[in-house]
């Protein structure tokens, strides 16, 4: 099969390693792949200038490094391709001057699996996007169809937002039609007719606005927001020094989806989104309420956040500059405006933008391969952690129907079109940005909550604390904060918490509160004195397996303890992401983020060094996912894990497979490559092992160095994925807190027996949450290990590896969701 990759529309961060994934997978399914340069414009262009010679990785090679590989595929498969290196700056200068009159008039090229070598951490498209007005018209879609039969093409990858997506379904649909006229005046032949007569189509969804419905985040979104968020990050520290209102406007043209999300991410007093208009007419006077109570308790900055599409109730627009003047004459704030643009847009995709991209190019590549006449077109999205195909029309249809509720004034449809989160965190923003009392609860039904931190520090912990705090103080209960942990408890060491003390927590990592990994069963009777001492009604505990462990202590505890006959519930948070059940933890995007980061940095310089091989050491205790997932992100070509561990044999392949990768390179244009390894993979083959054996076996073909990241891995400023879903969860876990303790208020203090349902976990699973007794847990948890025993990211190790290269390509046997081992790679 020949299948096509384009992108379409505005550019994101993650269309490179969507593109990367789909030329991968493709050649790894036997496919013969191809760019399209210039998205819908340079299909309808075509080629109108021959071919270039088929480049060989291998022509330069000297003899005896061919003998070595005989007559293996592995050299056919990673040939150039017919077109240039489609990275600026890339190749030969003297074959860059030749090829350039050649490329002017190629737009379909055919590429080879270097060639999207290096893509995985650059922003933007490299194969290039444009709007196309020809490709609306009846003749473009003509033309693109002659195009790419032309060049024997019968699968298309299309990425980009809800425009492209519905040029793509539409040329699908037009296919027979478009076939029969080519046919008919004669540009092609009865054969080709045949044999193209139906066009295969999957969609991959670009847009910074995640503007589509039916999946939960688009390639170039989560990238979009960190660029908020940090900008956001960076105002909060002014704002506050002068006493300042600033004005922040945002993408977002028809969806609310970044405004919302950077509100709830980086604490901002106040949101205008298209979706839902400010209910009060006019808006001005919703607005500065809101910000008078924030200033009267002593709120010295304002952050207000402006989507571009924003407008109030009868649809008259809502800018930037109208706001400002409103805060500057109603409220005579000093208020200045920030206007973000294409910032937004730009710049290196974070760790999420590596990873789904890399995952959904591969299914969308399965899709082709296994469509039929008589099916859909499937846009691939995710809902969750859970890949989908999902109808494109479909999708394409209730997105558009999103702006027509909105240009019917039909906010309630609008905000019910979108998915079901959007609504929580719209909710979730209110609750916990707003100080509002007109929510607070009768007395006797107001709590007294115990919140504490368990292990070590992770992403999000913090703002999980402001959530659960803003949470209890809008409902009327009273937030009971305990430093350090269980041994803070019993020393009484108590937090005082206001509305305005947590105010800046959700940008702040680590822990505020100080955690540790004292479990209650150091002095269980202790604890559960100081549980009726201070009349705990409920618990809530954020942290990794130590919190898991401690809420399992005193859920058996109960028979024995009275005071533990409350409801609890645990968060997960831990960079190691090795609570069982649970797909994530806060934290792990953070931590993922900064292992990218340093890993581009370390690349580039091994890269600099062209023959140098990094072994980066990862944290993670027992458990692989920060290893597994981050070589994912960074491409690299190994990657160690406790779950399969190391062994000699391992390592034997392991530098077989380098010197082969290494010989395949052109002369003088190696490549700088990756190893990750967790540190738990081996208690003998240690990092320093490990670079020292590769270093002496790689003799004149490369050098080895080694680098530990440590702690660095738990620091920094939370992401603004790991803020978001830190204030979602944890205003689930307060309502279930509520709930239960609700329920067992209704009995006499002595007749008060928590059921096993109220000592639970919140849990990620699949493509849903779901609140799982602690007890269950127990069967799915290697306790001695700390870890889960089965987890859905098993299968990363060998598709990092695949896609860097570490397999026989001529296999063709690669599926995402079956874990292969290292009897692949021994011939």
């Amino acid at each position: 099969m020949r299948i096509a990759v384009l992108t379409s529309g505005g550019d994101s961060a993650g269309m490179n390693p969507a593109v990367r994934a789909v030329v991968k997978a493709g050649i790894t399914k036997g496919c013969e792949v191809y760019v399209i340069r210039e998205g819908y414009e340079g299909l309808v262009r075509g080629n109108t200038a021959p071919p270039r010679p088929h480049r060989k990785v291998h022509r330069n090679l000297p003899a005896e490094r061919l003998a070595h590989f005989g007559d293996d595929s592995l050299l056919k498969n990673l040939s150039f391709g017919d077109g240039p290196a489609l990275r600026e700056g890339a190749g030969d200068a003297e074959e860059d001057e030749q090829e350039s009159g050649t490329l002017k008039g190629r737009h379909i090229v055919r590429v080879g699996w270097d060639d999207v070598r290096g893509w995985m951490g650059e922003g933007g498209t490299f194969i290039g996007s444009a709007r196309s007005a020809a490709f609306r018209t009846p003749e473009g879609r003509l033309a693109a169809a002659h195009n790419l039969i032309k060049e024997g093409i019968d699968g298309l990858v299309v990425c980009g937002g809800d425009g492209s997506l519905t040029g793509a379904d539409r040329l699908r649909a037009e296919w027979p039609d478009l076939v029969k006229q080519l046919l008919s005046s004669n540009q092609i032949t009865q054969d080709q007719a045949t044999t193209y007569a139906h066009l295969k189509i999957s969609g991959l969804v670009g847009s910074i606005d995640n503007d589509m419905a039916l999946t939960d985040m688009t390639i170039g979104a989560p990238t979009a927001l960190h660029r908020i968020c940090e900008a956001i990050d960076n105002i909060n520290s002014t704002a506050a020094s002068h006493s300042r209102a600033f004005v922040v406007e945002v993408m977002g043209r028809h969806c609310g989806w970044l405004a919302l999300m950077a509100g709830v991410s980086a604490g901002a007093d106040y949101v205008f989104i298209p979706e839902q208009p400010p209910k009060s007419q006019p808006w001005e006077e919703e607005m500065c309420e809101v910000i008078r109570r924030h200033r009267e308790v002593g709120k010295r900055k304002t952050i207000v956040i402006v989507a571009e599409g924003a407008h109030d109730r009868d649809l008259n627009p809502i800018k930037a500059d109208k706001v400002k003047d409103v805060l500057t004459e109603v409220l005579k704030l000093d208020t200045r405006v920030t206007t973000l643009g294409h910032t937004q847009r730009g710049g290196r995709p974070v760790a999420m933008d590596r990873i789904l991209p890399t995952l959904q190019g591969i299914d969308a590549v399965n899709a082709l391969l296994e469509a039929t006449p008589d099916q859909p077109s499937y846009m691939i999205g995710i809902h969750e952690n859970k890949i989908l195909r999902i109808p494109l029309v479909d999708a394409v249809k209730q997105t558009q129907a999103v702006a027509a509720a909105i240009e019917a004034r039909d906010f309630a449809t609008a905000m019910s079109l979108r998915d079901p989160e959007f609504e929580q965190f719209y909710h979730a923003f209110n609750l916990t940005s707003t100080l509002e009392k007109g929510n607070r609860l009768p007395r006797e039904k107001r709590l007294r909550v115990a919140i504490l931190h368990m292990g070590a520090p992770a992403g999000g912990m913090n703002a999980a604390t402001r959530t659960a705090v803003r949470y209890c103080l809008s409902k009327g209960h009273k937030p009971v904060c305990i430093n350090n942990g269980f041994k803070g408890l019993l020393d009484d060491n108590i937090a005082d918490v206001t509305w305005l003390k947590v105010d800046n927590w959700t940008a702040r990592g680590g822990s505020e509160l100080g955690t540790n990994r004292t479990l209650p069963d150091t002095d269980l009777g202790g604890v559960a004195s100081k549980f009726q001492q201070h009349q705990f009604d409920a618990l809530f505990m954020i942290g990794g397996f130590e919190a898991f462990s401690a809420l399992l202590i005193l859920e058996k505890a109960r028979k024995d303890y009275p005071a533990f006959n409350v409801p609890m519930v645990h968060l997960p948070a831990t960079i190691s992401n090795n609570v069982p059940l649970t797909d994530f933890s806060l934290g792990c995007d953070t931590s993922l983020n900064a292992l990218v980061d340093a890993c581009d940095a370390i690349r580039q310089s091994a890269s600099a060094s062209r023959n140098r091989v990094f072994v980066v050491e990862t944290q993670g205790g027992q458990c692989g996912y920060i290893a597994a997932m981050g070589a994912l992100a960074t491409g690299a070509v190994i990657v160690y894990t406790p779950e399969r561990g190391i062994n000699l044999d391992t390592l034997r392949a392991d530098v077989r497979f380098l010197k082969a990768r290494f010989m395949l390179d052109e002369k003088g244009k190696s490549e700088g490559r990756l190893i990750v390894r967790n540190e738990k993979s081996s208690d003998v083959y240690s990092t320093e092992l490990i670079t020292s054996i590769i270093k002496e076996e790689g003799g004149d073909l490369f050098d080895a160095r080694s680098a530990s990241l440590g702690h660095t891995l738990q620091g920094g400023i939370p992401s603004p994925i790991d803020r978001a879903r830190a204030v979602r969860l944890t205003m689930m876990c307060m309502e279930f807190l509520e709930k239960h303790a609700h329920d067992l208020l209704q009995h006499p203090p002595h007749r008060r027996r928590g059921t096993r349902d109220t000592a639970a976990v919140i849990t990620i699973q699949g493509s849903g949450i779901k609140f799982v007794p602690v007890e269950d847990l127990v069967a799915h948890a290697d306790m001695k290990k700390r870890r889960a025993k089965h987890t859905w990211w098993e299968g990363i190790k060998d598709l990092s590896e695949l896609l860097g290269g570490r397999t026989d390509l001529v296999a063709h046997k690669f599926d995402i969701n079956a874990p292969h081992g290292h009897e692949m790679y021994q011939s």
